[in-house]
């Protein structure tokens, strides 16, 4: 059993974005919305959670949320703002981040939509420090 737990991102063309933003179960997805029922997933827009996570960290105080610097800059950013846009997380029951025997699964019946016009690039991530981009000093 691995230590670490991992993630699937893919990133979606304009069109297909905005869809999923506005319904992830939307049948003009294709194949996308069946894949993700039969794994228990769900799509959750990046942009949209950068702006969640800000929101929540003003509420209850930025003090107590340790990338708040840096995740504000990156939803203030216009460039960002379309970037993270197109790109999505799958979250597995809920969660996040999930065992590797689930996102190999995910990644491995995900692959075959990549470059076909839907799904422009797909991406695991562990939960390893070492893998995962820190904040710039003058963010913290």
């Amino acid at each position: 059993m691995s230590e670490w737990q991992y993630q699937i991102r893919i990133n979606l063309c304009d069109e297909s974005a905005e869809i999923a933003r506005g319904n992830p179960q939307d049948l003009r997805l294709g194949p996308l919305p069946g894949i993700l029922a039969r794994r228990q997933a769900t799509l959750t827009n990046q942009y949209a959670a950068f702006a969640n996570y800000c929101a929540e960290a003003e509420k209850n105080g930025v003090e107590h949320y340790p990338l708040y610097k840096w995740t504000k800059a990156t939803i203030d950013d216009p460039a960002k703002k379309t970037k993270y846009g197109l790109s999505f997380t799958i979250y597995v029951n809920g969660e996040e981040v999930y065992a590797k025997d689930i996102a190999d699964a995910l990644e491995t019946e995900l692959q075959p939509l990549v470059g076909k016009g839907m799904i422009t690039s797909l991406a695991k991530h562990d939960t390893n420090p070492a893998h995962n981009p820190q904040p710039p000093a003058h963010l913290r």
